[in-house]
């Protein structure tokens, strides 16, 4: 070559790779804005941001070297041989390994991930062991044999004896309790039911207590109530409140419903409680102070724990396991405090009382023999339709029959108190939907106060009886104890445990309904993570536009939207509709109200976050829509669809909401119609983004739909405004996904678009039988045989899981009793699903998010991670999308078999709220280990632990050491002749989410009966049930109006310590005239402090830790407080008036209620 040929190309070249350079120096400056720029709501999350970004600096500096590396090597090429003709090309494929990292570990996005100090205070209570109990649940589970030997009359219990002269110093007092449980759906639906029953049973409710001064009567459903009260006039309401006044009729537990307390979240719980309580305030102010929860199917002391914060001082629980209530009898302990098993000081203590037999039904409550019984249930008297069992009808009672009958009754009261400590006995009467009809008052009325006055009259019999309330027997048992009704009676156990899982009779475990219609239990769980988010954003906008007398917001309407979406949501809640336990069209009916509610929250939050962005919010208009949710849902039924974006060259805004009290960094992804497009952030950065597609087949794309992956860091509560764009394909900074087809019918490479060539193999070809993929904390190993998780190595350290996945399936036995919705009894062992070797398996890989999708019969099975600087990148998702819709008798279950040496124990959640040490007992059926898990399950040994996290509640079992046993969906063929009245075959296809996650630990646990999740377990739990709300233009909406939003909206002065979680901020109504619902000054803030098991890392975590104190000075931003309270969870009782300097301090596991007024 001639120097001067030479010399011209290289003054062509190397301005072009001065440009390479540069270019190469802002991607890898634009990289780092995918953490956010400008976005943090504290200096500490600044100083962390700016960290990160020095850090990101660092890295790309070293990578960017192959490029450099390259580049030095085309100028040698060109200075040896002048026939270098395609330098735009090797340019190009240059810029190509730049967008496009390869499967080695430099080429994953890292950032640094510093661990943060929890203070000793914090950890504290996951380190120290509660003080002895007098019964430990977990002990009695180790102590009872569980065999079910001919009790007699009391078939599940012993005969009972008692001398007739124990009574002479001291009367028996028995207070018998009229009610009528009415379940707000069931068999029929909530309406139906309604109009058929109970509005009869509450008008002649009213009839009959005037008419019968001395009956009484208890109703627990305020669903119903307040449904009712709407239709009555003014006369009937004064009426109903003279009763209340006289103490002839008593309100239990207030709730919106008698939840379920298995599948049930606690926050819901508390919503539905909140609901009830507020309305019966407001309406007929009363508040109640007893709880009454005869008919869920087994009892969590989360309950107990809620009744305690809302001010109750009583609650009677009744299905427990019949082996327990035996035992409890036995030593006379079916009443207790009822003690969390996390508490040291005996501060959570509520008073409980455990009703002794089978059922609540009248056969089963005056005393041990339901043979007896049943003769005193005067609506079964002869010549009806309705009869007793034994065929001994009842007989009316008369002046010739009284002392024999009066007689018979008080010797099953007097065999009932032997069971109880003290001489007072509580005897419901009633049943499901009773007291319909005027006959039953009558009859119920007038035989049973005949036998009242003979036995009160006759002095010899030492007893007194009479009709009463719940709160009735409490005051008299508290009267007996020599204490007031405002204290704990003395002389009763102290007891700490749950009472799960519950057995009726024989081995006929109600293990089943922890899973059926999972596809409901997701449903209800999106549906409160919308209402909580809803309810947040409508409070702050709502205080803004009060502060800035803004009249346009819509409050009434949008108040109007929040109250029928907290009913629908409190109406799921009841223990035949969360548990999954209704009939097909009362589901369907569930369905439909659940659709709604969520349509009413995504209007909520739009319309909130619209004003709330609105920089001249005294032009805000309410008619015109500028935002809109980005996923709908055709019917009840049906699988939620993303909206795509039609990108155009013209930005379209995209506002992010984190409904999380504290500062959140993870990956979001949008569906959009074009692949080269630029992600901004609130400030106009640049974000780098991950471009993969969308599959319409297991080996097909789709060619105008698209999936973009980006890194985002939003304030706690905060909404930022992104905005996507499409640009041409050599502006564009994005990676587009790297793609593989395993075990394909076909071996020849598809072209796959921007993508550029997907390798296809069949499985004929030699191929290597693992497939790794892999973010900057772990690599996870996978069978190219099954498509199956096999293992994972934590990068950095030598700890490596074995952590198999297979399913398998349960049938159920053969004969009279079978699994239905309520009892799972298996015909034996789990088969493996048995399906073909080698499965089509699609692999994904980039640097943002690589999955794993394997199609199986009765389910497509995902395994995902992503990259991030948040926690959500130390965990694998799995998303399971079962179809068991042509079987018959089959219980899917995914199984992870791990080398964790967990023995025969394993840790289960309870509502979300606390974590139980579980033992799988041989002594039991495989039936009876199976527990609730509403939101997380884990192993540990002293080395490890191995936690799934779920985003429904299903059952979960450890069935042998290492193993954890998640079910799935349950279709069977037959009623298990608990009511229900017919099989399971209304199954969907039902996406099941979990998280999985695989943590060291610095030092073995504290065996003690509780467990407590780890910080990072916490956090991914929370933005796991509450993620990023992604909110889109509106389809007609102006551009120009959505341009003109305000960036974001950050309303804390500062995120919530890292162990605080914001349960709600709650707006209080005004009290309903039966038409308008009228938001009122007050606002209801209830925090939670979690426990914290600190022995595991704490990578990810940007927050800070307070030991429990808040600062009320510090909360909100633009807001003043004007007036706070500390208050029940009731929001109605205030504690103690709080200031604007005021500090509160939140012990570990608690929850906390405040009444606030904003302006």
């Amino acid at each position: 070559m001639r120097p001067f040929t030479l010399r011209r190309y290289l003054s062509i070249f190397l301005p072009a790779m001065f440009l390479i350079l540069c270019f190469s120096l802002y991607l890898m400056m634009e990289s780092v804005s995918m953490y956010g720029s400008g976005t943090a709501a504290s200096q500490q999350v600044v100083d962390k941001l700016l960290d990160t970004k020095l850090h990101q600096i660092e890295e790309d500096l070293k990578s960017n070297q192959k490029t450099i590396n390259r580049i030095k090597q085309i100028i040698r090429d060109i200075a040896k041989d002048s026939g270098h003709k395609d330098i735009n090309k090797v340019l190009g494929n240059i810029m190509q390994d730049r967008n496009m990292p390869d499967n080695n570990v430099s080429n994953v996005l890292k950032w640094r991930k510093e661990e943060i100090e929890i203070p000793l205070q914090t950890c504290k209570l996951a380190s120290t062991i509660p003080g002895p109990v007098d019964v430990q649940m977990r002990d009695v589970f180790d102590k009872l044999p569980f065999d079910n030997p001919d009790g007699g009359a009391w078939k599940q219990g012993y005969a009972i004896t008692y001398d007739p002269n124990q009574w002479k110093s001291e009367k028996l007092r028995v207070f018998v309790i009229p009610h009528s449980h009415n379940d707000p759906g069931w068999v029929k639906t909530f309406e139906g039911y309604f109009e058929e029953q109970t509005r009869h049973i509450l008008n002649l409710m009213v009839e009959k207590l005037e008419a019968y001064p001395s009956m009484r009567f208890i109703f627990a459903e305020i669903s119903y109530f307040t449904l009712w009260w709407n239709q009555i006039d003014k006369s009937m309401r004064q009426r109903v409140k003279r009763l209340l006044e006289k103490k002839q009729l008593e309100l239990v537990t207030g709730g919106w419903v008698m939840n379920d307390e298995a599948a049930a979240h606690y926050s819901s719980m508390i919503d539905q409680m909140i609901e009830g309580n507020q309305w019966m305030m407001k309406q007929l102010g009363v508040k109640p102070v007893s709880g009454w929860a005869i008919d869920p199917f087994g009892h969590s002391p989360t309950m107990a724990y809620v009744l305690h914060q809302f001010g109750f001082k009583n609650m009677l629980i009744q299905r427990t396991h019949y082996s327990i209530k035996k035992y409890f009898s036995q030593n006379k302990q079916l009443e207790f405090h009822w003690r969390q098993i996390w508490d040291h000081s005996g501060t959570t203590d509520m008073f409980c009382h455990m009703m002794p037999f089978y059922s609540y039904d009248v056969p089963h409550t005056c005393g041990p023999n339901p043979k007896v019984c049943c003769q005193f249930d005067f609506k079964r008297l002869a010549g009806g339709n309705f009869k007793c069992p034994w065929n001994i009808p009842p007989t009316v009672i008369n002046s010739a029959n009284v002392a024999e009958r009066a007689e018979t009754l008080l010797d099953q009261y007097r065999q009932k108190a032997q069971l109880y400590k003290n001489n007072v006995v509580l005897v419901p009467l009633g049943d499901d939907f009773r007291y319909d009809k005027g006959e039953e008052w009558d009859n119920q009325h007038n035989n049973y106060n005949q036998l009242f006055e003979y036995i009160n009259s006759n002095s010899a019999m030492n007893a007194e009886v009479k009709f009463a309330t719940l709160t009735d027997y409490f005051d008299a048992l508290r009267e007996r104890s020599g204490e007031s009704a405002k204290t704990l009676p003395n002389g009763y156990p102290v007891l700490s445990g749950d009472f799960f899982s519950y057995a009726d009779r024989d081995d006929h475990y109600w293990t089943g309904y922890f899973t059926s219609r999972p596809f409901y239990k997701g449903i209800d769980r999106i549906l409160e993570s919308h209402q909580r988010a809803g309810e947040i954003l409508f409070s702050f906008a709502l205080a803004e536009s009060r502060r800035l007398d803004v009249k346009a917001f819509p409050k009434d309407a949008l108040m109007s939207r929040i109250v029928s979406a907290r009913r629908s949501l409190g109406l799921f809640q009841h223990h035949d509709a969360v548990a999954g336990t209704a009939k097909d069209f009362v589901v369907v009916d569930y369905g439909i109200k659940l659709l709604q509610g969520l349509k009413h929250m995504d209007r909520v939050i739009t319309d909130s976050a619209q004003f709330l962005l609105s920089t001249d919010k005294s032009k805000y208009n309410p008619n015109v829509a500028l935002l809109d949710v980005d996923e709908t849902r055709a019917s009840h039924d049906s699988l939620p669809e993303k909206s795509v974006i039609h990108l155009t060259h013209n930005p379209q805004v995209v506002v992010l909401y984190n409904s999380l009290a504290q500062n959140r960094s993870c990956l979001v992804t949008l569906y959009v119609n074009k692949a080269h497009l630029q992600v901004r952030d609130a400030n106009g950065a640049v974000v780098t983004a991950q471009i993969s597609p969308q599959w319409k087949s297991s080996t097909e794309a789709h060619t105008d739909v698209y999936r973009v992956s980006f890194v985002v860091t939003i304030p706690a509560l905060g909404l930022m405004k992104y905005t996507v764009e499409n640009v041409d394909a050599d502006a564009a900074v994005n990676v587009f996904s790297k793609l593989a087809v395993y075990n394909s019918p076909k071996s020849s490479n598809a072209d796959v678009g921007p993508f550029g060539v997907m390798k296809m193999s069949s499985k004929s070809e030699s191929l290597p039988l693992e497939i790794l993929i892999e973010n900057m904390e772990m690599r996870l190993k996978i069978s190219q045989k099954t498509g199956m998780l096999q293992e994972i190595l934590m990068k950095g350290s030598s700890n490596l899981l074995k952590a198999n996945i297979s399913f398998v399936r349960y049938g159920t036995r053969r004969g009279k009793d079978q699994s239905g919705s309520y009892l799972f009894l298996p015909d034996g062992e789990a088969q493996s699903l048995q399906y073909e070797d080698f499965p089509i398996i699609r692999v994904m890989e980039g640097p943002l998010v690589s999955e794993v999708w394997v199609s199986l019969p009765l389910v497509n099975h995902l395994i995902r991670i992503v990259n991030s600087p948040g926690v959500d990148s130390a965990a694998v998702e799995i998303l399971n999308t079962v179809d068991i819709r042509t079987e018959g008798n089959t219980e899917l279950s995914m199984r992870i078999m791990t080398d964790i040496k967990s023995n025969n124990e394993f840790f289960s959640d309870l509502n979300g709220f606390q974590v139980l040490r579980r033992k799988r007992y041989e002594k039991l059926p495989l039936n009876a280990n199976f527990y609730p898990m509403a939101t997380m399950a884990f192993l540990e040994d002293d080395k490890y632990r191995f936690s799934v996290l779920t985003g429904q509640s299903l059952g979960v079992a450890s069935l042998n050491s290492g193993w954890l046993e998640v079910m799935q969906d349950r279709r069977l063929n037959q009623d298990d002749h608990r009511g229900m009245g017919q099989p399971v075959h209304d199954n969907k296809v039902t996406p099941n989410l979990f998280r999985i996650l695989f943590e060291p630990s610095n030092s073995a646990s504290v065996v003690q009966p509780a467990g407590y999740a780890s910080l990072q377990s916490h956090l991914m739990s929370l933005q796991f049930l509450h993620p990023v709300h992604v909110l889109r233009s509106a389809a007609d909406a102006d551009s120009g109006a959505v341009d003109g939003l305000s960036p974001m909206h950050l309303p804390l002065q500062m995120d919530m310590p890292c162990d605080v979680h914001l349960l709600n901020l709650r707006t209080l109504i005004e009290p309903e005239d039966g038409t308008t619902v009228r938001p009122s000054g007050e606002i209801g803030l209830v925090l939670h402090r979690l426990g914290v098991d600190c022995r595991f890392p704490t990578q990810g975590i940007a927050c800070r830790f307070t030991d429990g104190k808040i600062a009320m000075s510090s909360l909100f931003r633009n807001l003043h407080i004007s007036e706070a309270d500390l208050t029940s969870l009731s929001l109605l009782e205030r504690l103690s008036p709080l200031n604007q300097t005021s500090v509160v301090e939140i012990p570990p596991m608690e929850i906390r209620a405040f009444s606030l007024r904003l302006h």
